[in-house]
């Protein structure tokens, strides 16, 4: 389990997300091969006006209405000045918002620099919120897991086990039971802002199972477009263990256990196998039981809690 931080260039950027942030091609794509290398957004005001103390050049530049007033100020001269400045700098890319159009000084800087410049109708600060969402979901750190994983009734449950141990026929039984498949045996991580997981399928076996004898099978077409799921983010994991390979089970639950994925900790069950045993319900009902958790209802505590108030009143 290796978290890998990918980088994104300009070109990979546009192509991803130019339907979404409504961004059209001003200049030369001759700066697609640029990078960006922070996931945010900055605006050149005060770089344009001289200033480049903690210029943030590692981010996508935009121009709002407020630095494209302030370029029309100027006389020719200076916006050639400026624009050669700005665009001498490691910058990524420029971006118009409000559908305006950049003074031609700045289009012909930013072509001999080999930058491009893009524009979109979008307001600039919905722009930004926009982009910068985008770019925290590129730039987040990506890992994979050994284990399958479902969406059960909203709860995102990884299911992990050594092989052989039936992961696949409990998923199998789960989807059965009208629960949707989000990956089967490998599991693509990608850690959201540091603080939630979100799981999808390598491409290439998207939508897709192994199933010891009867090989590879098509979810989608034996169960249908609502069997399956792109991508959910995850909330539980149960671990499959052969019962005889357990020192202790745990009887009653008062003990939260997490599993650590590049630095999140997520509530982690061990579920004992044995013959007989129907995995996908026990699976089906932890998945529930950490749905009631999460809404502040836990049923051991409650227990327990009457447990203690019964042996007080035996005194």
């Amino acid at each position: 389990m290796n978290p890998n931080f990918p980088t994104l260039t300009v070109g990979e950027f546009f192509t991803r997300h130019s339907a979404g942030l409504q961004m059209k091609l001003l200049g030369s794509a001759s700066g697609y091969h640029r990078r960006i290398r922070e996931p945010t957004i900055n605006r050149p005001g005060l770089a344009l006006s001289g200033f480049y103390t903690y210029f943030a050049e590692k981010r996508i530049q935009v121009l709002g209405a407020a630095e494209r007033s302030y370029l029309r100020s100027l006389n020719e001269k200076q916006v050639r000045e400026r624009s050669r400045t700005l665009c001498s700098r490691r910058i990524p890319c420029l971006v118009v918002s409000r559908g305006g159009k950049p003074p031609r000084e700045l289009l012909e800087e930013a072509g001999k620099a080999h930058i491009s410049v893009f524009q979109t109708p979008m307001i600039t600060m919905k722009f930004i919120n926009a982009a910068t969402i985008a770019l925290e979901m590129d730039f987040a750190p990506v890992c994979s897991e050994h284990g399958s994983m479902v969406d059960i009734l909203g709860v995102g449950t990884l299911v992990r086990g050594s092989s052989g141990i039936g992961k696949s026929e409990c998923v199998l039984g789960l989807i059965e039971r009208g629960h949707s498949l989000v990956s089967d045996d490998v599991t693509r991580l990608r850690a959201f802002e540091g603080r939630e997981l979100i799981g999808a399928a390598p491409n290439l076996t998207r939508h897709h199972m192994e199933v010891r004898g009867l090989g590879i099978i098509d979810v989608t077409a034996i169960f249908g477009i609502g069997s399956i799921r792109t991508e959910k983010r995850l909330d539980l994991i149960v671990t499959l263990k052969d019962w005889q390979d357990l020192e202790e089970v745990d009887r009653i639950g008062l003990e939260q256990e997490y599993y650590e994925i590049m630095g999140i900790l997520v509530p982690h069950i061990t579920i004992p196998v044995r013959v007989g045993r129907d995995l996908a319900r026990l699976v089906e009902v932890a998945a529930l039981d950490q749905k009631l958790k999460a809404l502040g209802q836990n049923s051991a505590m409650r227990f327990n809690e009457r447990l203690l108030e019964a042996m007080k009143k035996d005194r």
